[in-house]
């Protein structure tokens, strides 16, 4: 049976007075709000259509500050009703969070669901988490949404509750379902603190084996699991909807250098991304957090490209990772009319204009051609802090194969020249790879500004 596509309103706000050149403000929750408000509304829209709704219409209205109980002004409520009732729409979505109060206003006035920018971002998360990690993470952002927003549902939720337990002087149904929503938000805590601890036990298994970690991090729909998929031809879907990849995905990747690192990749960023879920996904975003190297992908056919490379960075620093060096990938050059591409130059302008101050080299690419990929792992070479390439000499016996040959497999090797006892070997390796050798090794040099030319053996 085919699933009827709910018919839905999108309302947004512009709030009047800001201060002249300001970018955005502040809503009234303090989450950030963007100066254009169509723009705002162009994702919400977006949002819609990735949890399976039909966008009939929009409406916005410009405001002084928001009415305490109803976020808009009763004149536009009343136009807004009349809207919902004549296209008969099955909900009205708010690009503002609401509070319970105005949420159950707004219901009563308009007669149809209501629901704010928060609550559409947790069903599309429901909807795309498919390990247990994600779907734990989902549902305790979903109850710490929920648990403050008890209070005002009507009549059913205050009458007294059954059981063993459940009874006592002034106990309420409503108090009886706070109880069970703070129980459930700490088992689900605990259950995600052995996700962590999980996490935590394979970096170490990882760590003695010497793997940097590269997490590629992004705004939502900027091509990150395309690129992913180019990179480790990992077969992760690849969807233009937004938060199409939710659970993390960890792949290997040679580099031309030879050494071996792990790249993941991440659930998307989005402006004014809900606390809930930062707080709830804090298992998953430990990926970023222990990387060596984030690869910060952006689409650069983005007219927004600036401003959503502000609020990537934003949440990085909300996360504890704005000090991990970064690599900025622009990605999607493959839909830009001009020919050459000045990737330096881009990434500068971009940084300028998100005001925000990092140091980082900039590499375009397309993840849909494949073009710039080679220039890719060669900037990732160059620029990773981890296990750094040196160039080293090593004389093994000839009886040595075995180690010949793991030189060979995860070395650039320049020159081999092979005697009656002993074989003597010039080549680029990791560090850690002269640590294994050191039986063997003659002598070794920083190799500088290293640019990886494949292997010459």
């Amino acid at each position: 049976m085919a699933v009827v596509p709910e018919r839905a309103i999108l309302v947004g706000i512009e709030w009047k007075g800001r201060a002249p050149g300001a970018k955005g403000s502040k809503n009234q929750l303090g989450a950030f709000s963007p100066s254009d408000p169509e723009e705002s509304l162009d994702e919400l829209a977006e949002l819609a259509a990735s949890a399976g709704a039909v966008v009939l219409d929009r409406m916005s209205q410009a405001r002084q500050a928001p009415e305490a109980a109803t976020l808009l002004g009763q004149g536009k409520v009343r136009e807004l009703a009349a809207l919902a009732s004549s296209l008969r729409a099955d909900l009205v979505v708010f690009d503002h969070d609401l509070t319970p109060t105005q949420q159950r206003n707004l219901e009563d006035a308009l007669e149809v669901r209501v629901l704010d920018r928060t609550q559409l971002i947790l069903d599309i998360f429901a909807r795309r988490a498919r390990t247990r990690e994600g779907r734990l993470q989902v549902e305790l952002a979903q109850l710490m949404y929920l648990q403050p927003r008890l209070t005002g549902h009507g009549k059913e939720m205050s009458r007294l509750g059954g059981g063993i337990g459940t009874r006592g002087p002034g106990e309420t149904k409503l108090e009886t379902d706070r109880r069970r929503i703070g129980r459930k938000i700490k088992m689900l805590r605990d259950e995600l603190e052995g996700v962590r601890s999980g996490r935590a036990l394979h970096r170490r298994q990882r760590d003695s084996v010497p793997l940097g970690t590269l997490a590629l991090v992004g705004y939502t729909n900027a091509g990150k699991s395309t690129l992913f998929n180019r990179l480790t031809h990992a077969g992760v879907m690849a969807d233009a909807r937004m938060f199409a990849t939710l659970d993390p995905t960890v792949r290997a990747l040679t580099l031309p250098s030879r050494r071996r690192v792990l790249i993941s990749d991440t659930v998307g960023f989005i402006r004014s991304l809900p606390t809930t879920l930062v707080k709830a996904f804090r298992a998953t975003l430990e990926e970023v957090t222990e990387a060596a190297l984030i690869l910060h992908v952006i689409d650069i056919s983005s007219p927004q490209a600036s401003r959503q490379t502000a609020h990537v960075q934003s949440v990085l620093g909300e996360i504890g990772a704005a000090a991990i060096p970064q690599l900025l990938v622009l990605n999607k050059v493959d839909k830009l009319s001009t020919g050459g591409v000045d990737a330096d130059a881009i990434g500068r302008r971009l940084v300028g204009e998100a005001g925000i101050k990092i140091d980082a080299q900039a590499v375009a690419v397309s993840g849909l051609t494949g073009q710039g990929l080679e220039a890719l792992t060669e900037a990732i070479d160059r620029v990773l802090p981890f296990d750094t390439l040196v160039r080293a000499r090593f004389q093994f016996p000839v009886n040595e194969g075995a180690n010949i040959s793991l030189l060979h497999q995860l070395g650039r090797v320049l020159d081999a020249r092979y005697g009656e006892t002993h074989c003597e070997i010039d080549a680029e390796v990791p560090e850690s790879l002269c640590h294994t050798l050191a039986a063997f090794l003659v002598a070794r040099e920083p190799v500088e500004n290293f640019v990886g030319n494949g292997p010459s053996s």
